[in-house]
């Protein structure tokens, strides 16, 4: 009974000048619980004594969690270079600093400046889009799943849409191809087996119904063996034919050529347009490297039916979207691949990756042991699915800790590394030269605590 009547009034404890430069509002909600939590705990029998000096500690505590930031940067060290749980493509500092006096201040977001009147947000990219690619419209939403959404329930609500079953696809967070065209309205006609499709099994499926022949890239997985499909070439001519829509869903698109033989494996978007197709759909934040955004582009005549559609309001992108993605594009027009964190990764070389990892090798050999590796690894973000590239990584070993508990060690000071056959590596080909001072300390700080 005594050591209820000693609990602190709420008001008079949440006065304590420790609490002085903290949001109130918060701190008052944390001390009710935490008072609560005392008493409960007394009734309980589970808490026999207390000191107000642990309250106040406890709810600075409970203070500090919640006010921290909960997004937070990390240092990528799985030589995953679009890594879809890490942010995917990074955007650069000098990216943001060209950017940052246009979001800064009002701007020509809808409105003519030679005109003098109301125009389209999606004009500032589509003018650079259409000189990369040679096509006729650009349209940008908020992401690929959101243009393929959309591309089908303004063409194809109620009508047929044929697909091959070896690309009814389902990527991350459980986006399944067969689901989103229900959910459009589109009805959905598979045609092939699992393994092998045929032009010819498109053409039977053709009907007065019929609004699209549809081709999805197979960003997670590739079929081998007995296979095949196909070209969305030929697809396209087929659609023609027919006077139908032919759309090709390609996930990640990309507007330059891929290192490492992934040319072939991998064509651009530039090598789609060759074929005049009628619309093509690809992300903003894979292979492109820039922010995350679904790009569509093709005929002007199908461009401007998807502007009508009033799902665009919902679907349309902010004026930091187009910024960035609009300056990461004048870098791809003018050749500047440095500009952009991910191609830089993609395509720095072997020697480049060794002369990184000598750095932190000399910087710890003397504590661990760290032993420099060839390795292989993924792209990423549902490209070049089964296809790895080259890379170099620290093979870091630590007395008395197994790869596990390293890596659980360096996640809690946000350096994200890998596991290949009980060994802790750290890719070299997704970590910046001017992270390995930290990665240095942090690798000290483990081994001296």
């Amino acid at each position: 009974m005594f050591l209820l009547k000693s609990i602190p009034k709420i008001d008079k404890f949440v006065s304590n000048k420790n609490f002085d430069d903290l949001g109130q509002e918060l701190i008052l909600n944390i001390s009710k619980n935490v008072i609560q939590e005392l008493r409960e705990n007394i009734l309980n029998k589970k808490t026999l004594s207390f000191n107000e000096k642990d309250l106040i500690d406890e709810v600075i505590n409970q203070y500090e969690e919640l006010i921290k930031p909960s997004l937070q940067q990390v240092i990528n060290a799985t030589g995953v270079i679009v890594h879809t749980n890490l942010g995917r493509s990074l955007i650069s500092k000098e990216t943001f600093e060209n950017v940052t006096e246009i979001l800064s201040s009002y701007n020509n977001l809808e409105y003519d400046l030679n005109k003098g009147q109301r125009s389209q947000r999606y004009y500032h990219v589509s003018k650079i889009i259409c000189k990369l690619l040679s096509c006729e419209d650009v349209l940008i939403v908020n992401n690929n799943a959101s243009a393929v959404f959309l591309i089908l329930n303004t063409f194809s609500k109620k009508k047929e849409v044929i697909v091959s079953r070896s690309e009814l696809v389902e990527i991350g967070g459980s986006f399944r191809i067969p689901d989103v065209m229900k959910e459009s309205g589109a009805k959905l006609v598979e045609v092939g087996t699992t393994n092998k499709t045929h032009l010819q099994d498109y053409k039977k499926a053709i009907n007065k119904k019929t609004s699209m022949l549809m081709k999805v890239h197979k960003s997670n997985y590739s079929i081998e063996g007995f296979t095949s499909e196909v070209k969305f070439k030929e697809l396209s001519t087929l659609a023609k034919d027919n006077d139908i829509l032919d759309y090709y869903d390609m996930g990640s698109g990309h507007l330059i050529d891929l290192p490492y033989g992934l040319k072939n494996d991998e064509p651009s978007v530039l090598e789609y347009m060759k074929k005049n197709p009628s619309l093509l759909s690809f992300s903003g934040d894979k292979l492109l490297g820039s922010v995350q955004a679904g790009i569509i582009v093709g005929k002007k005549k199908y461009i401007n039916k998807l502007k009508q559609n009033q799902l665009l309001r919902m679907l349309r992108v902010d004026k930091i979207t187009l910024a960035i993605l609009e300056e990461n594009l004048r870098s791809i027009l003018f050749g500047k691949i440095d500009d952009i964190p991910t191609l830089k990764m993609l395509f720095l070389k072997e020697e480049t990756l060794i002369s990184n990892a000598k750095v932190l090798q000399n910087k710890i050999k003397d504590i661990c042991t760290c032993e420099i590796i060839n390795t292989k690894t993924p792209i990423g973000g549902g490209t070049t699915p089964n296809r790895l590239i080259p890379s170099i990584a620290l093979n870091i070993q630590i007395k008395n800790y197994k790869a596990s508990k390293i890596e659980i060690l360096l996640r809690k000071k946000n350096i994200i590394g890998r596991i290949n056959s009980d060994k802790f590596l750290l890719d070299f080909r997704t970590i910046n030269i001017n992270d390995i001072k930290f990665i240095a300390q942090s690798i000290k700080d483990i081994i001296n605590e």
